[in-house]
């Protein structure tokens, strides 16, 4: 289904989407996350006024969504200034929280300041199986009753969920609650396996299974009321073309929306995450450091970063990632190849998928690195 009220991609390598971890304290404990985010403090954090200046680099060069994230936002004192102040540049601020500390009041805020849309994290269909994923009892009630208070203030959200072998039966049914509960969208993310999340290595669900479930969810795109999306998944791309092509339709923007021009793995392209202390990566779960913002403005970075414009250079990917007819709408994890073989231009190791028009595949990309499977 076609997600409303986004305008179309803006041109080759403006950014999109800046996610930035405004802090790393967080009230829970889950056992997936990318930062092993605990209460704190963390020492290093980026000041009001940097952050604010921050922002205004962003500007420069373009006006991509700005997702608050963490640790859990709400627990940085200023962020409905850092909202604000984004908002009046004509940035789309959004807002990625646990959910657990809203109330009524800072709802209000969050519509205040600016926030034109809140992701709320659900990994299980109730209660037992969500908060055994969160290490925190009550952290499922304490979601719902957040999500409450946004509707009650008339703020968007999405529902958000990490897809693992814990989970992984339950998304149909995840999926139904986003829908009851009246979200805009419902983001699936396939788990990457860095931060706590190396501990959680097993959980990944195999190659298989990943072009089942994404192959799923292509199905029921038009046969939900809500958006949904696949986040670290980037095979999702190159499914849905394939798809088209089995129905006899091209994939244009009227039909699929952004999904008729997005790509797969954003990260360098037309995505970056800013962690707490200024260290800009591609994304958070490839901890690679593009470039300080405590010593270099955003700008300069998203323009200047080597491993940036490595990324941007499709010539340079390896594998069977450099031989895919669909290496420009899918791209593989950059973060699961650096994870997998210590080289983040590699093969996604988790894709099914054989790159056709190629003789003899193993044989093109024998010496090249990734696996093949």
């Amino acid at each position: 289904m076609k997600e409303k009220g986004v305008a179309a991609s803006p041109g080759p390598h403006q950014p999109r989407l800046v996610a930035w971890e405004i802090t790393r304290r967080c009230n829970l404990n889950c056992v997936h996350c990318r930062a092993s985010a605990e209460r704190g403090p963390y020492e290093g954090e980026l000041d009001h006024g940097r952050s604010l200046k921050i922002l205004d680099e962003i500007a420069r060069i373009g006006n991509p969504i700005v997702i608050l994230t963490g640790g859990e936002p709400l627990l940085r004192e200023d962020v409905f200034d850092l909202a604000r102040h984004g908002a009046s540049l004509g940035h789309r601020m959004v807002m990625a929280t646990n959910g657990t500390l809203l109330d009524g009041g800072i709802a209000t805020k969050i519509k205040e300041s600016g926030i034109q849309r809140v992701s709320i994290s659900i990994d299980g269909k109730g209660a037992a199986e969500h908060d055994s994923f969160r290490r925190v009892t009550g952290a499922f009630d304490g979601a719902l009753a957040g999500i409450e208070c946004l509707k009650r203030e008339g703020v968007e959200f999405q529902i958000n969920t990490t897809v693992t072998r814990h989970n992984v039966s339950s998304i149909h049914s995840i999926m139904e609650l986003a829908v009851r509960l009246g979200a805009a969208a419902h983001h699936l993310f396939l788990l990457v396996p860095t931060g706590r999340a190396r501990e959680m290595s097993s959980q990944e669900i195999d190659a298989q299974d990943y072009e089942r479930l994404l192959t799923w969810l292509c199905s029921v795109r038009d046969q939900v009321p809500i958006h949904v999306k696949a986040t670290c998944a980037p095979h999702y791309y190159r499914i849905l073309r394939q798809e088209a092509h089995r129905k006899g339709e091209s994939v244009t923007f009227e039909k699929y929306g952004l999904d008729a021009v997005s790509r797969g793995c954003l990260g360098g392209t037309s995505f970056c995450f800013i962690s707490y202390d200024g260290i800009v990566q591609p994304c958070g779960y490839l901890e690679l450091n593009c470039g300080d913002l405590r010593k270099s403005s955003f700008d300069e970075v998203w323009m200047g970063s080597k491993i940036f414009n490595r990324l941007r250079n499709y010539d340079e990917y390896k594998g069977k990632c450099g031989v895919c007819e669909y290496l420009r709408v899918c791209g593989g994890c950059r973060a699961r190849a650096f994870e997998s073989t210590g080289d983040y231009m590699a093969s996604e190791p988790l894709c099914a998928y054989i790159p056709k028009g190629k003789a003899n595949v193993e044989s093109n990309l024998k010496g090249m690195n990734g696996p093949i499977r």
